[in-house]
């Protein structure tokens, strides 16, 4: 990556947190990364700048994986109550809890494949 990428990149994240924290966030020296990401040290919570309204990275991965936990335990749960007979219980109702637990794992799985390719690929950067 150029210089010029970078700096265009790095001006791009500047006119986001101005627009999210409004005229505090102009005083961002170059190379300052971290006053860019929320929270200290570029790590959730608040920024040394001020409290920031947008969700930590942390948090958005947590609530995602609750879903997800969430959708498979509805489908275990559907189907332990149609092998008891339960009688609001239907085959298809069992069926459809399945396949959203199963395409919400292979979502995760995806991003976590694409997170982790991402890593990768910023490791290998020459500095």
């Amino acid at each position: 990556m150029s210089q010029m990428e970078i700096d265009r990149v790095v001006s791009q994240m500047r006119a986001l947190r101005a627009q999210v924290n409004g005229p505090a966030a102009q005083s961002v020296r170059p190379g300052d990364l971290g006053a860019l990401l929320p929270g200290p040290a570029g790590v959730g919570g608040s920024s040394a700048t001020g409290a920031t309204n947008a969700m930590s990275f942390a948090s958005v991965l947590r609530n995602g994986l609750e879903r997800i936990n969430e959708a498979q335990a509805q489908s275990s749960a559907s189907q332990r109550a149609f092998e008891r007979g339960d009688p609001g219980m239907d085959l298809p109702q069992v069926m459809i809890d399945m396949q959203k637990a199963s395409i919400a794992f292979r979502g995760a799985v995806e991003v976590r494949n694409r997170m982790i390719s991402a890593y990768q690929e910023i490791m290998n950067m020459p500095v």
